[in-house]
């Protein structure tokens, strides 16, 4: 299909590189393509200054102080830092997390566990996927040295109450750690406001390029160095700067401003999508919070349709949307986040997820309400199980 056929609903995902984004890396590859940690020379102190300019405008989006941001390749690996770091760095092996994190968390929690360097425990969740924080005063122990809860849901969109959580951390002697991937470039996220001491985002979530990404680390927050081998990253994270990406990401922050200004428009367009799908659609279910979420995100179920089927329909109608996380795409398993929710496996199979950007229109909304009804149909009649 064309491209420019094509009705992209999946920001989720990922999100096009912005053209001024993309602009402002250019240079970096052909012109200004020197190493910055080689300062004897223009080449390399040009990359350094980049670097640096770029270091303060993640920073400013975050409320943060420059040397608090460290530059990674995304927003797992900043995930495996903190968990990594923090066990292998402190005396405190146990970390409290939640049943609903992205599996950048869950699994190397599992690693380590299963390798006996730690134990964590999961939160429950309550059907719109929140935490009660009573269930984390009583999961933290003596030894626990980190907590980490996403500030949103990459599936559903909930929002946790990030600040009441990092208080009862910090109460206990606990980092408090959030992955903030799906809420940056959305909504306003202040670390300080926040009250936490790590948080990971992803710059391709907020229209700048793949590959780059960045951790904040309070200052006196201690976490072990991640990767061996150069002094970049002020010794914490070796390897050579990725001048380019860290310019694309320094740049997609600075439009960020722009990105959450649209955010009201797009949570008018969510809704007006739930009520064109719910009554058009019999036995449809919304997931997650109505009210503590992401503007741009809505997630549903679909009874009587695999969600995977109802892709595939969208698809040829030249719309992009997903079943859920693009980290799992390839798995038939139902979401472990509808699970944690209490969506019942049957009608987990049938979710589909449809995140908005600041380009979403009026008319890919209008195109979306008319194929989706058409898909879900089509596909109920073919059903041998589907009673109606």
């Amino acid at each position: 299909m064309p491209e420019s056929q094509i009705i992209y609903l999946d920001n989720a995902a990922t999100t096009r590189t912005d053209p001024r984004v993309l602009d402002a890396m250019l240079p970096y590859f052909t012109e200004r393509y020197g190493n910055a940690a080689s300062q004897y020379y223009e080449l390399g102190r040009q990359a350094r200054a980049a670097l640096d300019a770029s270091r303060e405008q993640v920073a400013k989006l975050l409320g943060a102080d420059p040397d608090e941001i460290y530059f990674t390749g995304g927003a797992t690996e900043s995930d495996n830092w903190v968990i990594q770091g923090a066990v292998f760095g402190g005396k405190k092996k146990h970390v409290v997390s939640t049943a609903i994190e992205h599996h950048a968390v869950l699994e190397p929690l599992e690693w380590l566990k299963k390798n006996g360097y730690g134990d964590y425990t999961l939160l429950p969740v309550d059907r719109e996927g929140r935490v009660n924080p009573d269930d984390l005063k009583a999961a933290i122990r003596p030894d626990t040295g980190l907590v980490t809860i996403m500030h949103s849901n990459n599936e559903i969109g909930t929002v946790q109450d990030i600040p009441a959580l990092a208080a009862i951390a910090k109460e206990h002697g606990a980092l408090f750690h959030t992955d903030a991937t799906q809420s940056v470039g959305k909504a306003g996220v202040d670390v300080h406001e926040l009250g936490i001491d790590c948080l990971s985002l992803s710059a391709h979530k907020f229209h700048g390029p793949k590959g780059i990404g960045a951790l904040y680390l309070r200052k006196g927050a201690r976490l072990a160095a991640f990767i061996h081998g150069g002094g970049q990253e002020r010794n914490r994270r070796a390897g050579t700067s990725n001048v380019a990406g860290a310019v694309g990401m320094g740049k997609a922050a600075e439009l960020c401003g722009e990105f959450i200004a649209d955010s009201p428009r797009q949570e008018k367009l969510v809704e007006e999508i739930w009520t064109g799908l719910s009554g058009a659609i019999p036995k449809i279910h919304r997931n997650g919070s109505r009210t503590h979420r992401i503007p741009n995100l809505l997630s549903v179920c679909v009874e009587g349709a695999e969600g995977e089927a109802i892709l595939g329909y969208l698809d040829m109608s030249g719309l992009q949307v997903s079943s859920g996380s693009a980290c799992t795409s390839g798995s038939l398993d139902p979401s472990h986040v509808l699970l944690a929710c209490g969506v019942p496996v049957e009608l987990a199979h049938g979710s589909i997820r449809i995140s908005l950007s600041h380009e979403t229109t009026r008319e890919d909304v209008d195109v979306l309400l008319q194929a989706m009804p058409a898909a879900v149909e089509r596909l109920r009649l073919m059903s041998v199980t589907w009673k109606g």
